[in-house]
């Protein structure tokens, strides 16, 4: 039991780290190259663990696997690491919390017999909420037009991210390390080949602070954490390890304020308490409305999240 929750504190550390790493990266590196990083460093490393633990591929599948990575990886890599350039690294993280609610609002668009519940205007509503809270200021002055653009980048890489999800559950008879280890393959060609038409090589000039972060990125957030998470699966079940939904924006925010120094105002902490609020409103909901119900309900628990 102990194993369980300290699996899951790392996990929500790991996750939630990223954008201290990401804001770090991007100080010195174009956010294409930041991405491109990410990714490549994440498959290598994922296809040493697979190697490692005796994993293999069971299909081919990769036309699945190039449009899963393209949603799930390259377009979240780049906007995210863009928008962090304009945004403190608490914002950042409570924007990435959104993603519960994509999932819900386009299962039915994609997932056949889908449908949008109760649990899921109610968590969908009190997210748009929360998310009006954090940009009160913003929106009321007109003075935060370049914040406003940055967070909408990170709220469309949300919603890309809660796309592939959903394209996750039409891949069939794969490990879920392999799932990961292929996209993030595919994704690393993606990125590769557009940071090298957008920003050429020789316009990067890192420092020794932005490859660590880099490393850091692609070795923990987009690799070792993977195993980790299945493994929690194995050990305590999917709903266990959905908690992380609210972990990793709330170590975000906290680790945005103690190590950045970040100036959080109350608008902040009260829209992380509404999304908190609202991720929990649909996962608790949408267990209950699952009872009985034929069709079939869509909730956040059991994806596995690539982050």
């Amino acid at each position: 039991m102990l194993r369980n929750y300290l699996f899951l504190f790392g996990i929500g550390v790991i996750w939630g780290s990223q954008f201290i790493f990401q804001q770090m990266a991007v100080a010195d590196i174009s956010p294409v190259w930041v991405g491109a990083g990410r990714s490549l460093i994440g498959f290598l490393t994922l296809v040493t663990i697979c190697q490692l633990i005796n994993v293999k591929s069971n299909s081919g599948q990769w036309f699945k696997f190039s449009l899963i990575g393209l949603l799930e990886a390259t377009i979240p890599f780049i906007l995210v690491a863009w928008g962090q350039q304009y945004l403190d690294t608490a914002i950042a993280a409570i924007l990435m919390g959104t993603i519960p609610f994509f999932t819900v609002i386009l299962a039915p668009l994609i997932i056949k017999g889908a449908r949008i519940t109760f649990a899921g205007i109610g968590s969908v509503l009190l997210g748009f909420s929360g998310l009006v809270m954090l940009f009160y200021p913003e929106l009321t002055s007109g003075n935060g037009t370049i914040n406003l653009m940055a967070a909408g980048a990170i709220i469309v890489a949300s919603a890309c991210f809660a796309v592939g999800l959903l394209l996750l559950k039409g891949v069939e008879n794969e490990h879920p390390l392999i799932i990961a280890r292929n996209v993030l393959g595919s994704a690393s060609v993606q990125i590769i080949l557009f940071a090298m038409i957008v920003a050429p090589v020789t316009d990067i000039t890192p420092t020794a602070s932005s490859l660590m972060a880099v490393t850091y990125l692609g070795t923990l957030c987009a690799g070792v954490v993977y195993l980790l998470y299945m493994l929690l699966i194995r050990d305590a079940g999917p709903v266990f390890a959905s908690l992380n939904n609210y972990l990793v924006p709330m170590i975000g925010v906290l680790l945005g304020a103690g190590i950045n120094g970040e100036d959080l105002s109350v608008h902040t902490w009260a829209a992380l308490a509404i999304i908190m609020m609202a991720v929990a409103f649909n996962q608790i909901f949408s267990v209950n409305s699952a009872k009985g119900s034929k069709p079939e309900v869509v909730s956040t628990e059991g994806f596995l999240p690539f982050k």
